[in-house]
């Protein structure tokens, strides 16, 4: 997918004083002494959960459950991040928020953009030879829509800290300390873009989904390569700005000396650098962007293989605002060193493309994890008052790489690799385990513990591709030549002729009349009519491997979305059986030859399915009387906890009122 997120502005930010930074705190502070802690563990599934309790390998949630509380939590439709803890920021669903899959469109050109936030250039600017000289400066816009629940808190002056929680970035004004999560990007702008440079003639160079493969020579145990920056929109045709590095590689051992900038650093083959800064110059004499990255050699001999990890955004020196106040990431960095700032920060694609393998991946992930327990272990001692968050992500992105190493039902189990790793899933529940075991001794009476997931998990064995299907039901009609670009979204699809098509992970869409440019669908009772008959063909369709249903729900957004964006989305989304999931190129506008086919790829665990298939959990210290909790409940749970009234908007209620029975 092409990039959507233009980085140059970083400069332009920096040099403009445009960071966002922490508003004034109001008059009056806030003197209670309520407490209220939340853990968010992205992906804690509660049927893992369950078992691991029940075999004694989570004692503090065990406890937890006993003396308190237990729950499923209903999550979003869909059950996406973005989409599932925007309902729990805000108390709305997407029809209030707006966000409603990772993967947002321009009705009018189809063009695809991440949904949660845009950083764009200046609008105008001089063209001087080679040179762009901006006028004016960029902007970085958090697209989410609705108030934030501390937003609220602070109007009520009650102390918050908020941490890592996703579709955050950039950061809104705060008073408390915030640091984004998920949805920040990397450097070029991307979720994560890799970097894998080999003198393997084998090796596919060019872009990999995720990453880019660069080859090298190794000239005299020497190697020379640029790392990738962001682009330089400075220059015309905004090339990517680069920086040089060298390796000199020991003929005999299994090590080298990398050189970047004005440091130099030595590393054995299956060694792992730390963070390494990393300037990138895009106006000569002036404005360099900082990033970091880490390095890792994989190999030495016989073949060069150097991995090198997205460009983050450098938390000591940030190029974009990723924190409140704007000196927060500075001092947190100065504190525990340099520690991801990339939303995703685990490699998941690197993995996915075969230039880690389940040992790297697994050595980078608990990286990971260590990066945010230190971060937790230094901010959770100086909590006193008010409202503590802090985001785990760990559970979630293991949970679709390893899943396969668990199941042997999937196609891509392999014994060998399960014997080595298939507690590894394991044992990163058991460490949140030990974070909660920190909590725990610090619950008092006058303290509220909630701890909560935005969803849960489920195999994913067989890739549905949505737009095939729609393509060979008389849906979508491609054109009769082929386009001049393939690599473009829908790029033969003859719009004329197509009535509705597939987009994001669960999205259907109606190509409807006056919204998208060359709508043929009036809307009203046709579109209606449209909707009604695709979701009773897809509702019958059954997977001829084992007979099973594919999809189990389709959910009209009419039906499901409350606020002012509800027709701003999908008009149905697609609720797949476990163990299904839209295919990848389906997601983003392709036409794979196959309707089903078996799943390949590491991703072998998912969530983007039939929504009440995929419960998140819910526990707390006290007593939750309310039998069926969803994620819309939880900032009205938190208003609720220091007397404030939910916000106009927000469609549930304090889960410790026995007010709602299962929906």
């Amino acid at each position: 997918m092409k990039k959507v997120v233009c980085i140059l502005t970083a400069l332009l930010l920096s040099a403009g004083g445009l960071m966002l930074s922490s508003c004034q705190r109001a008059s009056g502070e806030w003197h209670g002494d309520r407490k209220l802690i939340i853990l968010g563990i992205d992906g804690m599934d509660p049927q893992l959960l369950t078992r691991f309790m029940q075999e004694g390998k989570m004692p503090n949630f065990a406890r937890l459950a006993q003396q308190g509380s237990f729950r499923q939590l209903t999550t979003s439709i869909p059950p996406q991040s973005p989409v599932a803890w925007s309902n729990m920021i805000t108390g709305m669903n997407a029809g209030g928020h707006g966000i409603f899959d990772f993967i947002h469109r321009d009705p009018k050109t189809l063009d695809l953009y991440f949904s949660a936030s845009r950083v764009e250039p200046p609008k105008h600017a001089i063209h001087l030879g080679s040179w762009v000289i901006p006028l004016g400066g960029g902007s970085a816009d958090q697209l989410r829509q609705g108030q934030a629940f501390w937003q609220i808190l602070d109007q009520h002056h009650i102390p918050n800290s908020v941490f890592r929680i996703p579709s955050n970035f950039p950061p809104v004004a705060a008073k408390g300390n915030t640091l984004s999560g998920m949805g920040t990007p990397d450097l070029r702008g991307t979720y994560g873009t890799f970097s894998f440079y080999t003198d393997d003639p084998t090796a596919a160079a060019g872009a990999v989904e995720g990453g880019q493969i660069i080859p090298v020579q190794v000239e005299n145990s020497q190697v020379t390569a640029q790392l990738i920056g962001p682009d330089n929109t400075f220059r015309k045709g905004s090339p990517p700005a680069t920086e040089p590095f060298t390796v000199s590689v020991d003929p005999m051992e299994a090590v080298a000396r990398i050189a970047v900038q004005d440091q130099e650093f030595v590393l054995r083959e299956g060694e792992w650098s730390g963070w390494i800064p990393v300037e990138f110059q895009l106006i000569p004499f002036f404005g360099n962007v900082k990033g970091m990255c880490r390095f890792y050699l994989k190999q030495a001999h016989p073949r060069f293989q150097l991995y090198v990890s997205p460009i983050n955004i450098d938390p000591a020196n940030p190029a974009l605002p990723i924190s409140t106040p704007s000196s927060y990431s500075r001092d947190l960095a100065e504190e525990i060193g340099e520690f991801y700032t990339q939303g995703i920060s685990e490699d998941t694609k690197a993995l996915s493309d075969g230039v880690l393998d389940d040992k790297e991946f697994l050595e980078q992930s608990r990286t990971v994890l260590a990066e945010h327990r230190a971060i937790f272990d230094a901010e959770f001692p100086k909590f006193q008052k008010g409202v503590f968050f802090f985001y785990f992500s760990s559970l979630d992105l293991n949970s679709h790489m390893l899943w396969r190493l668990t199941d042997p039902k999937h196609p891509e189990f392999d014994a060998s690799a399960a014997a080595q790793y298939g507690t590894a899933l394991e044992d990163f529940y058991q460490q949140i385990d030990q974070v909660l075991g920190r909590v725990l001794p610090k619950v008092d009476e006058r303290t509220t513990l909630l701890v909560l997931s935005d969803h849960g998990f489920a195999p994913y064995y067989r890739s549905f591709n949505l737009n095939t299907w729609l393509l060979n039901n008389g849906y979508i009609t491609l054109k009769a030549a082929p386009s001049a670009d393939n690599n473009q979204p829908f790029a033969n699809v003859d719009w004329s002729h197509t009535r509705a098509y597939g987009l994001g992970l669960n999205g259907l869409y109606v190509n409807q009349r006056g919204r998208e440019k060359e709508g043929t669908v009036q809307a009203g009772a046709e579109a209606a009519a449209l909707l009604r008959e695709i979701r009773e063909k897809l509702l019958a369709l059954r997977d001829p491997q084992n007979g099973l249903p594919v999809i189990t729900r389709v959910d009209l957004a009419s039906e499901v979305y409350q606020g002012p964006y509800a027709r701003e989305g999908p008009d149905a989304l697609v609720g797949y059986n476990r163990g299904y999931r839209a295919g990848w190129k389906t997601i983003l506008g392709d036409f794979p030859t196959e309707v089903l086919e078996d799943n390949t790829n590491p991703w072998s665990g998912d969530h983007c399915m039939d929504y009440t298939l995929v419960p998140g959990v819910l526990l707390s210290n006290r007593k939750i009387p309310m039998e069926a909790p969803a994620l819309t409940d939880m900032a009205p749970t938190i208003l609720a906890e220091f007397g404030i009234p939910k916000a106009k908007g927000m469609i549930g209620e304090s889960v410790f009122q026995p007010v709602r029975a299962a929906r």
